[in-house]
């Protein structure tokens, strides 16, 4: 299979095949054992999740099986987990409050075929090097709105409706406060506390499956025999049924497609951005190397299928990925038997889970809100230069204020903005006309520490990657020069490690301007690249081929020949 794929041109290897090959019974084992574990781990976090992201707890469970079968089988990661994260809640909270579960199942779908555009175009080692504080940014953000959604149930607050916005959510908080219930506000305490407290003395079992259980028995007890009332329960508000739903079928139309792009790119970059940056976490520490390419796929294909049987957008889930290696699991088949055990669990047991607190969960993911927050990393990075300084707190701030989408997108664009100008004020541009200091010059032949030039010969060196950023030094340099025309221009290349179109505009333009003027043009010291560049073009005929050197001798030299 992987033979075929590569001979298509297609970088689509699962490791799933790969791990096969050599299997054994030992390496059965391991995985069984990583994937009841991971499963029982998956199994509150996906309740959580779905309830927090404005679906069932049903649907949850359900985007927790599928995806994750999907993302192991197909997936370039042998230890990625995967389903639905925390990462998701807020957009697809905000896709279903304006667009419905329909527009959201919409959306997801575009976005996994954009997830497989992106890794049948192999993009997935480019996605990688998307700036960390924009990461940062936008996690501690969505930690921080995560963690405001919570206090309505934790507290038991009695709210109408609550606001979508993070300022006006609080605002009303404040005025519901009166209205908190002592219960529900102990239930999610002693949950937070319970996961927070509980590794110390169970290391196998996950803190938020004991707050979950222990707090759930003790409802049950209050509610049936001491007649508690006023704590909310998932049967409050949602029916579970044990059963895999049947697939429906999604009405996609041109306007819908054209409403719910943006939507659908954020859901793609942020799955790309998040089930990447898991699966390169995960070869840290198994000393695997992932596919980048077909984890793209895998994930593409995973959320193309998913909304028709009811789920929301799935990715890798760092912590569950942790869970998996830290229990014995380094094959695919781990991720399987997570998805597998999590389908037991729905079918046989999937009724009991609306007798969980609503509180308690709101405990669960407040422990989620914090262990994503990075607020260590956050603090870190606000010791770094300004520029990242910026990207960082612009990131954070648009995701809390505003939305993902925008944050995304502005922390590119700033991103990438801050880095040209601080390249472009690395780069610069020299002139010399009468000699040339060579005392470290790796160009240097003789023991004499300057070079004299012939008159009429300027010598322009370029000190950095020569594009956009700097074209305009170039004429900044000649305008400062108010000597009488030169009859040979030397453009010094050595240090131009690549040329972008705007420089190679900008080169031409010289090229013109000099011929007009009945000045000779030379360069001097041009790399491999830039040559096949000016050959392409053309510009390399124009300027003449003896006239393009491979070091300033050569091109001093060829400069007496011009002026004779």
């Amino acid at each position: 299979m992987n033979f075929s794929f590569k001979k298509l041109g297609l970088d689509f290897q699962p490791k799933l095949f790969s791990s096969l090959k050599n299997y054994s019974r030992e390496k059965f084992m391991n995985d069984l054992m990583a994937g009841i574990i991971v499963g029982i781990v998956a199994l509150p976090l996906a309740i959580a999740f779905g309830i927090a992201s404005g679906v069932s707890p049903e649907q949850g469970i359900i985007t927790a099986i599928i995806g994750g079968f999907l993302v192991s089988f197909l997936g370039g990661c042998s230890v990625q987990i995967g389903g639905p994260t925390g990462a998701f809640i807020i957009i697809v909270y905000g896709i279903i409050q304006q667009y419905g579960f329909e527009g959201l199942a919409i959306a997801t779908i575009l976005a996994g075929i954009m997830l497989i555009g992106m890794g049948l175009l192999k993009l997935g080692t480019v996605i990688k090097f998307i700036p960390y504080p924009i990461i940062v940014g936008f996690t501690s953000g969505i930690a921080l709105v995560i963690f405001t959604t919570q206090m309505k149930d934790l507290f038991g607050l009695t709210m109408e409706n609550v606001p979508a916005d993070f300022i006006s959510k609080w605002i009303a908080y404040g005025k519901a406060f009166s209205s908190i219930h002592i219960g529900s506000t102990i239930i999610g305490l002693l949950s937070i506390l319970i996961i927070i407290y509980s590794p110390k003395f169970i290391k196998k079992i996950p803190g938020s499956l004991i707050a979950i259980i222990v707090m759930t028995l003790a409802v049950y007890i209050c509610k049936n025999f001491f007649g508690l009332t006023g704590i909310e329960t998932i049967g409050d508000r949602f029916e579970i049924h044990a059963s895999l739903p049947v697939p429906k079928g999604i009405p996609i139309s041109w306007s819908s497609i054209n409403l719910l792009l943006p939507p659908a790119f954020t859901i793609a970059m942020l799955g790309a951005i998040e089930s990447l940056l898991s699966a390169t976490v995960a070869d840290g520490i198994t000393g695997d190397k992932q596919n980048s390419n077909t984890e793209l796929i895998a994930q593409g294909a995973a959320n193309i299928i998913t909304p028709f049987f009811g789920g929301i957008p799935v990715t890798g889930a760092i912590a569950r990925t942790m869970t998996n290696i830290n229990n014995g699991g380094r094959t695919p088949v781990a991720g399987i038997i997570h998805a597998v055990v999590l389908l037991l669990i729905l079918l046989f047991l999937g009724p009991l889970t609306k007798h969980i607190p609503m509180a308690c969960l709101a405990g669960v993911l407040v422990i989620v809100a914090y262990n994503m927050s990075e607020w260590r990393v956050f603090s870190s990075l606000m010791k770094n230069p300004k520029s990242d300084v910026i990207v960082l707190l612009v990131t954070f701030f648009l995701t809390v204020i505003f939305d993902l989408t925008i944050a995304i997108e502005v922390g590119i664009l700033l991103a990438m903005v801050l880095l040209v100008k601080r390249v472009s004020e690395t780069s610069s541009i020299s002139v010399a006309t009468n000699e040339l200091n060579m005392s470290s010059d790796a160009e240097k032949t003789a023991d004499n520490d300057k070079l004299i030039l012939p008159e009429g010969v300027e010598v322009y060196e370029i000190d950095g990657p020569f594009f956009f950023g700097i074209a305009n030094k170039f004429e900044e340099s000649m305008r400062k020069l108010n000597n009488k025309r030169p009859k040979v221009r030397i453009i010094r290349m050595r240090k131009v490690p690549f040329m972008d179109s705007t420089g190679l505009h900008n080169l031409e333009s010289l090229y013109r301007l000099s011929d007009k003027e009945g000045i000779q043009l030379v360069l001097s010291g041009v790399n491999d690249k830039i040559k096949t560049m000016l050959d392409k073009t053309g510009l390399a005929g124009k300027i003449g081929k003896d006239n393009i050197c491979s070091n300033i001798n050569e091109a001093l030299e060829r400069t007496k020949q011009l002026i004779r």
